[in-house]
C-alpha cells in the first residue's frame, strides 16, 4: 500500500498539481485501501477537521497578518536603519546589517519569505551600489532569512508544536540560541568576504544620528518585547501574543506612523486570508495523510527498514536531520513537517530525546532546505522579487549552507546551545 500511495503522490507532483492535491489524494487512496471503499469517508473528514482544530494554529494567520502590515508600513525600514547606523561603517558592515536586519525582522514575523521581501528589497540595491557581488547578496539575503524560522515567533515551530504536541513556548525560546549563533557566523563570513574582495566601507554614522535611528526604531522594537516578554512573563500564551502583535502593528502603522490607510489594512487582510487558506488546507490534508499512514503502520515499516530502532540518540538525530534537509529541498517546509514528524515520532519517544531539541533541529533543517537548491521555496521567492535568473540566485549559497549545516551538527553534539535558555526560562 505504501508503494501505491507514494507513487500516486509523485505522479501528481510531476504533473504539476499543488502539494495539497497529492496529500489529499494520497490520504484517500490509503483510506480506500484500508477500509475497502468510500463508505466510511466521514472518518477521513473528521481527521481533516482535527488537523486544524488546535487553538494554537490561530497564531499562524495572526503572525502572518502582523508581518504583512509591517512590510507595507514603516516598521521594517526603521529596524533596518537602526542596524545600519551602528555597523554599516565597518568592513562588511552592510552585509552584517543585512543579516542582523533579517534576524530582527524574523523576531517579529516568523516567516522566511516575508523576511526576504521586507529586508531584501531595500538593502539589495544598497549592497550592489557598495560593490558587493549580486550572487553573494542574494545568497546572504535568502540564507539570513532562515534565521526568521528559528527566532520566535517561528511559524515552522508552531506547526511542529501542533503536530508533535510539544510546548510552543519552549520551542520559541529554544530557537533563540541557534538563531543568534547563525547571525554571528554569517557576520564573520561577511566581514571576511568584504576584506577579501576589498569592498568599500560605508560612511560612519555620528552618535546623534544613531540616537535618532534608535528613537525611530523604539516603536517597532516593541514587537519582540510583546512576543518574548509577554510569553515568558506569563502575560500571554503564544496565540494571545500573536493577536497582541496584530493590534500593535495596526496601532503603529495606521495611527502612529500613518503609513497605512484602512483600505491598505483591508488589502493586507485579504492577502493574509489567501495565504492562511493555503496553509490550513495543507495542515488539514497533512493531518489526514499522517493518520492514514500511521494507521497502516507505514512509519514503523520505513524506520524498521533502515534499522533506526537500533541506533543511539545522536545517530537518530542525524537521520532526522538528513531526512528533513532533503525533504525541504524539494517540498514546502510545512508539508515536510506534517509528513515526517509523525513518521519519526515513535523513535523519538523510544530513544528518550528531548522533543524541544528535536523540534529545534527539525526547524533548522527545514530552514536550510528552504534556501537550498533545487526547489527551496526562498530561492523562488528571491527569483520573483528580485527578477534574477535561477543560477545567479543559487551561485553564492554553498558557503552559507555549509555554515548552517555546521550549526546543525553543533546542535546535535551540544544541545545546550538550544536548551540553555529553555532550561532557565522553565526551571521548576
Amino acid at each position: 500500500m505504501a508503494t501505491t500511495i507514494f507513487s500516486v503522490m509523485i505522479i501528481l507532483l510531476l504533473l504539476g498539481f499543488p502539494m495539497m492535491i497529492p496529500l489529499l489524494i494520497g490520504a484517500t487512496v490509503g483510506f480506500v485501501s484500508l477500509f475497502g471503499g468510500l463508505g466510511q469517508m466521514e472518518t477521513m473528514v473528521q481527521q481533516l477537521i482535527a488537523g486544524i482544530r488546535p487553538a494554537s494554529l490561530i497564531a499562524v494567520p495572526m503572525f502572518i497578518f502582523a508581518a504583512d502590515i509591517m512590510t507595507r508600513g514603516q516598521s521594517a525600514g526603521r529596524l533596518i536603519d537602526m542596524v545600519m547606523a551602528f555597523v554599516g561603517h565597518v568592513r562588511g558592515g552592510l552585509a552584517v546589517s543585512t543579516a542582523a536586519a533579517c534576524t530582527m525582522f524574523g523576531a517579529v514575523s516568523g516567516s522566511t519569505q516575508a523576511t526576504v521581501v521586507a529586508v531584501g528589497s531595500p538593502l539589495r540595491p544598497r549592497m550592489l551600489k557598495a560593490g558587493y557581488n549580486d550572487s553573494f547578496v542574494l545568497a546572504l539575503i535568502i540564507n539570513s532569512a532562515d534565521i526568521a524560522f528559528l527566532i520566535p515567533p517561528s511559524i515552522g515551530m508552531i506547526i511542529y508544536g501542533v503536530v508533535s504536541g510539544t510546548s510552543i513556548a519552549e520551542l520559541f525560546i529554544a530557537g533563540i540560541g541557534p538563531g543568534l549563533l547563525i547571525l554571528v557566523l554569517f557576520s564573520i563570513y561577511s566581514m571576511i568576504y568584504a576584506r577579501r574582495h576589498d569592498v568599500p566601507t560605508e560612511p560612519k554614522t555620528s552618535w546623534p544620528e544613531r540616537g535618532r535611528a534608535v528613537r525611530a526604531a523604539l516603536w517597532p522594537l516593541g514587537f519582540p518585547a510583546i512576543i518574548i516578554g509577554g510569553i515568558y512573563g506569563g502575560i500571554f500564551s503564544p496565540t494571545e501574543a500573536a493577536a497582541a502583535c496584530v493590534l500593535y502593528a495596526l496601532i503603529l502603522e495606521v495611527i502612529v506612523f500613518r503609513s497605512l490607510s484602512l483600505k491598505g489594512v483591508y488589502d493586507t487582510a485579504k492577502s493574509t486570508g489567501l495565504i492562511t487558506a493555503v496553509v490550513f488546507i495543507l495542515v488539514a490534508a497533512g493531518a489526514a495523510f499522517s493518520w492514514v499512514i500511521s494507521f497502516a503502520q507505514i512509519p514503523q515499516a520505513i524506520l524498521g527498514g533502515i534499522g533506526i530502532s537500533e541506533m543511539g540518540p545522536i545517530a537518530v538525530l542525524f537521520v532526522i536531520s538528513i531526512a528533513f534537509f532533503i525533504g525541504c529541498m524539494f517540498v514546502d517546509p510545512i508539508v515536510v513537517i506534517l509528513i515526517l514528524v509523525p513518521i519519526f515520532a515513535p523513535v523519538v519517544e523510544s530513544t528518550g530525546l528531548d522533543p524541544v531539541l528535536v523540534g529545534t533541529i527539525i526547524t533548522l533543517q527545514v530552514a536550510i532546505g528552504s534556501a537550498t537548491p533545487p526547489f527551496g521555496c526562498d530561492i523562488f521567492t528571491a527569483i520573483a522579487v528580485f527578477k534574477r535568473p535561477y543560477m545567479e540566485v543559487i551561485r553564492g549559497t554553498p558557503p552559507f549552507i555549509i555554515i548552517l549545516l555546521g550549526v546543525a551538527v553543533a546542535l546535535i553534539y551540544f544541545p545546550q546551545i538550544a536548551l540553555f535558555l529553555r532550561d532557565i526560562a522553565f526551571a521548576g
